[in-house]
């Protein structure tokens, strides 16, 4: 590409202070001056994520992203300092945007049949869209307003946003559409010196023997380009409540091969992770003949329910080969 000059000449910089500028420009010596200046980043959830981050949790539907941030949310509200999701900071507010749940199956998920409900801190700041808003054509420029009244008027330095989708209008699940959304989510973070954990979907249905990846996020590319950390939590094969946890992406610690494993339950009147040991992704994963089964299973009844459905957009929805769609389609289909 032929790049050429575009600065007009009727642009001056000289004698402008640096500052105000679009670029920054220092040695590297100046550089590691000014950081030191600046407070070491804490742990907010063990080694996912660190303070100053934008933080991407995805998983399939059903897993459990939103309780396992809600758990996230609860830990820092109270200061909790142990176990692998612990965090290190003192308590402090926690603006958690719930875009997915009504009031009363959030209270089912944290009480006991309506009755005994858990005890939140005062620091646990649930938002949620106003049912009676009906302007929608003016919706993610109210909504990046009033997520911004919020952030300054209750001072929170923690953002949990439940689920990224809610954030745009336009469809996440390709890289275009992406990009000014986590743009804007940088500069919010720049801008207020925040926080933010956000949740985001897988756009297809997993293969269950194959690992998860970075590719399975949806607007995978764009997402995790501008994330400065990610992380996922699967299904495991060793049983129905039994979820694994697998980081993908670390600017601020060294990455593992490990997952975490972790236990889906409600001893009483919380529903969360109660962690179980570290060990290999390879261990919860499904034996390709018995994922090979379930994916004939699925391909099959999909054509079935629908026979108008094309192959393509079949193999889209599984991410799996067109030619993989026609041959279990010709084989098995009756």
């Amino acid at each position: 590409m032929d790049f050429k000059p575009i600065t007009k000449k009727n642009v001056s910089l000289e004698g402008q202070d640096s500052s105000q500028g679009l670029l920054i420009v220092q040695s590297a010596n100046e550089c590691i001056q000014k950081a030191k200046n600046q407070p070491i980043p804490l742990k907010l959830c063990g080694n996912f994520w660190f303070e100053g981050e934008v933080c991407i949790l995805f998983a399939d539907t059903n897993v459990g992203k939103s309780i396992f941030a809600v758990q996230v949310a609860d830990n820092i509200s109270k200061g909790k300092n142990k176990g692998v999701f612990k965090t290190e900071t003192q308590p402090q507010k926690v603006l958690y945007f719930d875009f997915e749940l009504s009031i009363k199956q959030f209270e089912k998920r944290y009480s006991i049949e309506w009755e005994n409900h858990y005890l939140w801190d005062n620091n646990f700041l649930r938002v949620e869209i106003n049912s009676n808003y009906s302007d929608f054509t003016v919706f993610e420029t109210q909504l990046f307003a009033e997520i911004e009244i919020q952030i300054i008027k209750t001072q929170s330095k923690i953002l949990i946003v439940d689920n990224i989708s809610f954030l745009s209008m336009e469809s996440n699940e390709s890289s275009k559409s992406a990009l000014p959304l986590m743009k804007y989510l940088t500069k919010l973070k720049n801008q207020f010196k925040l926080s933010l954990l956000v949740l985001a979907h897988t756009p297809k249905r997993l293969n269950p023997s194959n690992p998860m990846t970075i590719n399975d996020l949806s607007g995978s590319r764009q997402i995790a380009n501008f994330a400065d950390s990610v992380f996922c939590i699967g299904k495991s094969s060793q049983g129905a409540s039994i979820r694994y946890i697998k980081q993908l992406k670390a600017r601020s610690c060294a990455m593992t091969d490990e997952v975490w494993t972790c236990e889906l339950s409600k001893p009483y009147n919380f529903l969360g992770f109660e962690f179980i040991s570290n060990d290999y992704e390879q261990k919860h994963l499904k034996p390709k003949k018995e994922a090979e089964e379930e994916m004939k299973s699925i391909i099959v009844s999909m054509k079935a329910e629908n026979p108008e459905v094309s192959m393509s957009k079949i193999a889209d929805e599984l991410g799996v080969h067109k030619m993989k769609v026609k041959r279990m389609i010709d084989k098995y289909s009756l």
